[in-house]
């Protein structure tokens, strides 16, 4: 009788069971999802209207204006292919980290043309950005729901070229990206290479971690040469830095940086270019608004930066030079920070070997300006160190820095009304 009563319950049992399983699969029975999504419960998840990108560019594409494209991962245009973005366009990065993190890499040999307007920008922006075609369309550049200063959400743009470097190779792997992704690789000996064009874009929301601390800026340009042009662009809230120069002989001009979590503007590894016409806007997160580093192998050159106005904040730095950092600097105006009398921040500071190459001329300062208001009046010694405040004086209006008429209408700062100060 108990074998007849186990055989009962265990009958029901296989019942109930079988019965269910074909209930959850009856909800997803009629349902087609696409772009990569699942159907749980008869919905698809993630349901969007975005064109979902999630494979690498092998050939030459255009993305138009007319949709949203989101990268589903890291999207490499590989070697031998053009990616051709039309004015007005927004492109947004799917969370994630680690492995997963998502950006857009332009390897080595292949080349974006990502010519937006003033009229009408390119936008790099998170999938949690609720932007939209229409909104751009109009003349509305600013994120509908997400603050200037969230970060992370998304990885960022990473351009990588053939011109040469100064490292332990004369190629090697740009960061942000895992070794084990040979499209990485950067660096070469052609020092006019052409990775494309890139102009009126912002880029927004970026930085996220791939581990280790070892975080991907808002526009990485890894040993790119100087056929490419590089010129109004606009990184806002990158939870590392703004822009960094790997090497390379790329020009770049009207860059604005904001509320990033590291350094606005870094330069490593001999970057050999200019840099005129800029804009920095320091966070309550930034570290310095810039951070110059020097060669890393035996190739010895610098680069030249000119007409740059920076607004620091409560616990920015003016600018940190080191690894023997080379190049001209010119015509800055530095305003908003905190005097260094007062907490030790807030200077321009020469460390590892920059006093050397400072001293013996491979590392100039030209015309740096400081607004007095807030500091209390420092002596420009505590601010502008190991002889530099030569090159130093201290004013009420300033007659060096960026023209900002180059950031007006396009970006999303000046929409904000941020750029009166400057």
């Amino acid at each position: 009788m108990r074998n007849l009563k186990n055989l009962f319950a265990f009958t029901l049992l296989s019942v109930t069971f079988i019965f269910t399983s074909c209930t959850e699969e009856d909800k997803c029975a009629n349902v087609t999802c696409s772009n990569g999504q699942i159907c749980v419960d008869g919905t698809c998840t993630g349901a969007t209207t975005n064109k979902v990108i999630s494979s690498n560019i092998t050939s030459d594409v255009t993305w138009s204006a007319d949709e949203i494209y989101e990268l589903g991962g890291r999207i490499t245009v590989e070697s031998g292919a053009t990616l051709t973005i039309e004015p007005g366009t927004i492109i947004k990065g799917q969370a994630g980290s680690g492995a997963n993190a998502t950006a857009l890499l332009i390897a080595r040999g292949a080349k974006i043309m990502a010519n937006g307007t003033a009229a009408k920008p390119i936008i790099f922006t998170s999938v949690a950005d609720e932007m939209t075609k229409d909104q751009v369309a109009a003349g509305d550049f600013a994120s509908p729901n997400l603050d200037a200063d969230a970060n992370g959400l998304w990885g960022g743009v990473i351009i990588l070229g053939n011109a040469p470097i100064s490292a332990s190779a004369a190629s090697v792997q740009i960061e942000g990206i895992p070794t084990t992704d040979q499209n990485g690789l950067y660096g070469g000996s052609d020092a006019a290479d052409n990775s494309g064009s890139f102009t009126y874009v912002s880029i927004r929301h970026g930085g996220a971690n791939i581990g280790n601390g070892n975080e991907i800026n808002g526009l990485t340009l890894g040993g790119v040469g100087s056929g490419t042009t590089v010129s109004h662009v606009e990184i806002i809230g990158n939870q590392d830095d703004g822009v960094e120069f790997f090497g390379g002989t790329v020009n770049a001009s009207n860059i604005l940086v904001m509320n990033v979590g590291d350094d606005a503007i870094d330069t490593d590894q001999a970057w050999a270019g200019t840099l005129d016409n800029f804009i920095v806007i320091c966070g309550s997160a930034t570290d310095h608004g810039l951070e110059i580093d020097g060669p890393e192998g035996s190739l010895l050159v610098g680069h030249t930066v000119m007409n740059g106005s920076i607004k620091g904040a409560s616990d920015a730095e003016l600018g940190d030079f080191r690894s023997s950092a080379r190049g001209a600097f010119s015509n800055l105006y530095f305003f908003g920070f905190p005097d260094p009398a007062a907490d030790g921040r807030g200077d321009l500071s020469l460390s590892s070997g920059s006093d050397l190459t400072f001293s013996n001329g491979d590392l100039t300062f030209a015309t740096m300006q400081l607004d007095s208001v807030g500091m209390n009046a420092p002596m420009l010694t505590s601010v502008f160190k190991g002889g530099t405040d030569a090159a130093a004086t201290i004013v009420s209006n300033n007659t060096v820095g960026a023209t900002k008429a180059a950031f007006a209408t396009w970006t999303w700062a000046d929409q904000a009304s941020l750029l009166g100060d400057f």
